[in-house]
């Protein structure tokens, strides 16, 4: 791909996929595309071969917004339990982080997609699996390092951590309550510490 048509298609990600991720798949018409982007149809098409990849790219733009960010907050850390704490507090401030662009990408689309796209599903659930593969690879690295108990099964709890992290999530924006989320994360805070940490 030349670098004209990489701009042009990161240009029309950056403007549709907000609205993927408010409006779900069947929810984001051709117009509000072509609106969105000042583009036609056949502009839209001729960077992202239809609807679908051009959700599932939306999708992956947002995740990779996400996942950057924390990346960005984390790279710095190198002790896995301070890694850990540093990820709970970054999901404290994570409403704001996601409110311009619709909200957590994982939640939204997963609930859009479960009964109405399975392709775009099995991506969500790739990439939640991704996820937790990084919180037990944090804790065997604690482990390694002496820094987490060595008896603790680290799938077991990269699961326990990121259902009470998404839980949350959905929690705050059903209630439009942070609460749900900040006390949710001092409640990981508690078990890393209490918990994991040798």
């Amino acid at each position: 791909m030349g670098r004209k048509a990489e701009n042009t298609s990161l240009f029309i990600l950056s403007k549709v996929a907000p609205l993927f991720n408010k409006n779900g798949y069947e929810g984001t018409s051709l117009s509000e595309l072509e609106r969105a982007t000042g583009m036609t149809k056949g502009a839209i098409y001729g960077n992202f071969k239809n609807k679908q990849e051009l959700a599932f790219s939306a999708f992956k733009y947002n995740v990779d917004r996400v996942v950057g960010k924390i990346r960005e907050e984390l790279e710095h850390i190198k002790s896995p339990v301070e890694q850990l704490l540093g990820l709970s507090d970054f999901y404290k401030r994570y409403k704001s982080y996601t409110i311009e662009f619709g909200g957590c990408p994982l939640l939204n689309i997963g609930v859009d997609a479960k009964h109405q796209n399975p392709i775009l599903l099995k991506r969500v659930q790739d990439v939640i699996l991704k996820l937790q593969g990084y919180i037990e690879k944090m804790i065997r690295n604690g482990q390694d390092m002496n820094e987490i108990k060595a008896d603790i099964d680290p799938e077991l709890y990269a699961k326990r951590i990121f259902t009470l992290i998404e839980g949350s999530i959905f929690m705050t924006v059903t209630m439009n309550d942070e609460t749900y989320l900040t006390e949710t994360m001092t409640h990981i805070d508690g078990l890393i510490l209490n918990e994991l940490k040798a």
